[in-house]
């Protein structure tokens, strides 16, 4: 094997072209060290890219972008088809602040033919693309690569039976490892499963060939696909789910043999109309740990290459979501109502420790939020009391089940939102900071947000003891560090709608929600030293507000700053500004509204995005400064 690196010489797709088998494989295990290498030092997506090196090698082998269209379900696998779409280079910037995306991104390159980040959109996406092309009168193909994970999503079934319908031309790549970010659940799960290991799996020996020949696909496609015998488990299942919705059905494939993957390739790309092509490979190929653990390594921080072991503070507080999961479980023992449902992320959303303690009102929906949503309603409506954990972003795509199905019928669901407002480096398309604007517009709806982990605890406690539909969100990563230790059969329920005061002040109140009520007690510091006296409430709620406090503090102030990690346009400042303009108040009382602009946020560090959209405490205080001073 050449020593050079083949690697080096690859700036774009037509490099791979010119690539033998043997230097194709040469250069997997190349991408392989450059993944772990990058990723040990800015975390991201590991185990998902490990396992389709291969894969996308062949993809870029046999197709031409950006001609061509290669759609990547959710994204989080596309590290590859990036590096060879001259953006090598600039890999090692991959989810840094300026860098390049962890997801496929439209802006970035001609080659990223969709932006994705959420699971399930590829199918749908390619098969608009084909329609639109046989419109245009235009030849090229479409290729949709989706993760077995992605496919119990109910969209990829919406877009698969459409796409049946249509005929199409259009392969999906169907990626098979078993894995979404956490094991497989659902019957898809087990279907793809007899597809692997059942007895049909070893019909080439007997049946392949006349099967092709009954589709009088030519000899020229017959003797492509005839020569997997030897490489590929080729399998055509002419009861299977995917024949019956209209595909031609080919796999299951060896994801990992280069060779197979673009013979097998090939011959899709010649078939009429749409193709389905199921694709076996492992997630996290090549390295032990990610092999090993591949939940922990799907979305991973810095970590150690030598060992796996991830890099960080062991003096760091506990996270809120470990603070939400145990939490739920310390509940749950003596209510016997209480029912944990997450959409394929038990880790990533805590409801691991729920599961691990009582497994039996432990409900993973696979990739469907719309269905756990609705499934959850179903569960109030004979008594039960179900806490759906989502994280906010992905709550977006269940937001019809949530007007209609819970607050409609005012059914006690508690909606608690991990990851609400800015999440760091996966950026725009995983920001939690809509929910504020997109959920307190609902009748019956209660929004809230706490303060610190322990606040989380009273909230949810408050939540599950509630009458009705309730969204609690909090932050990505550690709290503040307070006292957890409270049994939870000793901490008070909340009033609902009751704000907390935690500080007083002469010139003006900062009305902070949820993470901004640190910076709002930091800023009130620091503007004491610049000789303006600033008060701070503890919003708690989104909605609904504390009518009583907010009136009387708009007349004693006369100033008010609201400041929330969510969005402007909707969100709780705009809030507060209604209810004061029902008022008759905005005459006497100036409002400024700190909030996210109406723009979508790069990606970058919390601390460069809180800088650039003057979150950071010094810029608070140059804004508060301003609005304080003028007209004096």
């Amino acid at each position: 094997m050449n020593e050079d690196k083949i690697l080096e010489t690859i700036n774009s797709p037509e490099d791979v072209k010119k690539l033998n088998v043997a230097q194709l494989e040469q250069l997997a295990e190349e991408i392989r060290q450059l993944l772990i290498q990058v990723t040990s030092t800015n975390g991201g997506h590991l185990a998902p890219n490990l396992g389709v090196v291969e894969l996308t090698l062949a993809l870029h082998k046999v197709f031409t972008t950006p001609k061509d269209k290669i759609i990547f379900d959710v994204g989080h696998q596309s590290y590859i088809h990036k590096i060879i779409t001259g953006r090598r280079e600039q890999f090692a910037t991959i989810r840094k602040y300026g860098g390049l995306s962890g997801f496929p991104k439209r802006s970035e390159s001609e080659h990223d033919a969709f932006g994705t980040g959420h699971s399930s959109t590829s199918i749908s996406a390619a098969l608009g693309m084909a329609v639109a092309r046989d419109l245009q009168g235009e030849d090229y193909s479409v290729v949709a690569v989706i993760g077995d994970g992605s496919m119990t999503g109910g969209m990829a079934f919406e877009a698969l039976n459409n796409a049946g319908d249509l005929r199409k031309n259009m392969i999906v790549i169907l990626n098979d490892n078993e894995m979404s970010i956490s094991k497989n659940v659902g019957a898809m799960s087990e279907y793809l499963y007899q597809l692997r290991t059942g007895e049909t799996y070893n019909r080439l020996k007997k049946d392949v060939e006349g099967w092709l020949k009954k589709l009088e696909l030519g000899y020229d496609v017959l003797k492509a696909i005839h020569k997997l015998k030897g490489s590929v488990k080729y399998l055509t299942l002419p009861i299977s789910i995917f024949e019956d919705l209209g595909f031609t059905y080919l796999g299951p494939v060896d994801g990992h043999d280069v060779n197979a993957l673009i013979e097998v390739l090939q011959g899709a790309k010649r078939l009429e109309g749409p193709v389905l092509v199921h694709v076996l490979t492992k997630k996290g190929k090549g390295y032990q740990p990610a092999e090993d653990q591949p939940n922990k390594f799907h979305g991973t921080g810095p970590f150690d290459i030598a060992t796996g072991k991830k890099i960080s503070n062991p003096n760091a507080p506990k996270t809120y979501t470990e603070v939400f999961g145990k939490t739920l479980v310390e509940l749950a023992n003596t209510d016997k109502k209480i029912i944990g449902i997450t959409a394929a992320m038990p880790e990533g959303t805590g409801m691991s420790f729920f599961a691990d303690a009582h497994k039996e009102r432990f409900v993973d929906v696979g990739i469907a939020e719309q269905h756990a949503v609705t499934a959850a309603a179903g569960m109030a409506a004979v008594g039960m009391k179900p806490v759906v954990a989502v994280y906010s972003t992905f709550m977006q795509r269940a937001y019809d089940s949530v007007v209609h199905d819970i607050c409609m019928q005012k059914l006690h669901v508690t909606m608690c939102l991990d990851r609400a407002g800015l999440v760091g480096d996966d950026g725009y398309t995983h920001h939690g900071v809509f929910d504020y604007a997109y959920l307190r517009n609902l009748p019956n709806m209660v929004v809230m947000a706490p303060k610190d982990e322990q606040e989380l605890r009273v909230m949810l406690k408050t939540a599950l003891d509630f009458d009705g539909p309730v969204s609690l969100r909090y932050p990505r990563g550690s709290g503040v560090g307070v006292d957890t230790t409270l049994p939870v059969d000793a901490i008070e329920k909340l009033a609902i709608g009751k704000a907390e005061v935690l500080r007083e002040g002469k010139d003006v109140s900062l009305w902070a929600i949820g993470s901004m009520v640190e910076n709002a007690l930091e800023t009130a510091e620091k503007l004491a030293e610049e000789g303006i006296s600033a008060g701070v409430v503890n919003m708690r709620f989104a909605k609904p507000l504390d009518k009583e406090l907010l009136l009387k503090q708009a007349q004693e102030y006369g100033k008010i700053v609201t400041l929330e990690e969510g969005m402007l346009a909707g969100g709780v400042g705009s809030a507060v500004l209604e209810l004061l303009n029902e008022a008759k108040l905005l005459d006497t009382c100036k409002v400024l509204n700190v909030g996210i602009p109406d723009e979508f946020v790069v990606h970058g560090t919390k601390q460069q995005l809180f800088k650039d959209l003057h979150f950071d405490t010094p810029s608070l205080v140059e804004q508060i400064k301003g609005f304080v001073n003028n007209g004096k």
